[in-house]
């Protein structure tokens, strides 16, 4: 019996929308949630069958908070899904028997991904495990933080074992520097907003690995010659050639958007010092 409603972002995911409704087939409650899309997203949503809404795109945290709580949901849970995310079954049928045995203090599931390039996962130059708030409890969650959300959770947080499989580049490796100049300027400026936010020794020690992430991010930028010494992290000490040639690419790319964010934290810096860019 199913006992989770889906949410689905989308902004012109006409080749990735379709084989994500498929991976959610199990799902007796799915919405699709659009930015209103230009190309065949609508049509693909509404000849799924799935609710549709719309609403202007801001920011993702304010999205998927809008997504949250301007619809109504059969189910007192949500799993939230991006279009080139899929829902393998072991998933789903964990998913399934932890929201049947949680309590009321548990509002939210934290997850990993298993993230696919080249035709194989990418088990050690994309950074996993990352864990991800994606199954939540209805009206006991909110999103903060405009790129690489942070959930917020009102009580406990439990762990899935399961993965969900991601595709980033199934619309092209142009799209992702095209997707990933957007979050550049978004990522530089929580970083000029963030920067003098407190770092300590105890928060990259915490049992939290949320919190962990968080303090490594703020000890990362705070260091020189950042995007280079991401590349080295990523490929050498995380072991990513192990990950072939795939590896080398994804590593490469990683520390591109890295250099990104920081040319575009020194442009911001000097525009508000007056000094020409």
């Amino acid at each position: 019996m199913c006992s989770i409603s889906v949410l689905i972002l989308t902004l012109n995911e006409e080749a990735n929308l379709a084989e994500c409704l498929e991976s959610c087939s199990w799902c007796d409650d799915i919405v699709v949630f659009d930015s209103f899309s230009t190309d065949r997203t609508p049509e693909i949503a509404l000849l799924g069958g799935v609710r549709f809404f719309q609403r202007r795109f801001d920011n993702y945290a304010a999205q998927r908070n809008a997504g949250m709580t301007e619809v109504e949901y059969k189910h007192p849970w949500v799993l939230m899904v991006d279009a080139d995310e899929r829902t393998p079954m072991d998933l789903v049928a964990e998913s399934q028997r932890r929201v049947a045995g949680a309590d009321d203090g548990t509002v939210m599931f934290r997850m990993r991904r298993k993230d696919f390039f080249l035709g194989r996962w990418l088990r050690r130059s994309s950074g996993y495990p990352t864990w991800f708030g994606r199954l939540v409890r209805v009206g006991r969650v909110r999103v903060e933080r405009e790129v690489n959300e942070e959930y917020i959770a009102d009580g406990a947080i439990a762990y899935l074992e399961a993965h969900l499989h991601h595709y980033p580049f199934n619309k092209g490796i142009a799209y992702w520097y095209e997707r990933h100049n957007r979050y550049s300027t978004m990522e530089a400026l929580a970083q000029v907003q963030e920067a003098q936010a407190p770092w300590s020794m105890k928060s990259l020690m915490s049992a939290d690995p949320i919190e962990r992430r968080r303090a490594l991010k703020r000890l990362a930028y705070r260091l020189p010659m950042r995007p280079g010494l991401v590349f080295l992290y990523w490929y050498v000490i995380r072991l990513g050639f192990l990950d072939g040639r795939a590896g080398l690419a994804f590593s490469s790319m990683r520390a591109t958007y890295e250099l990104f964010i920081d040319l575009k934290v020194l442009e911001a810096d000097r525009r508000r010092s007056g000094a020409p860019v």
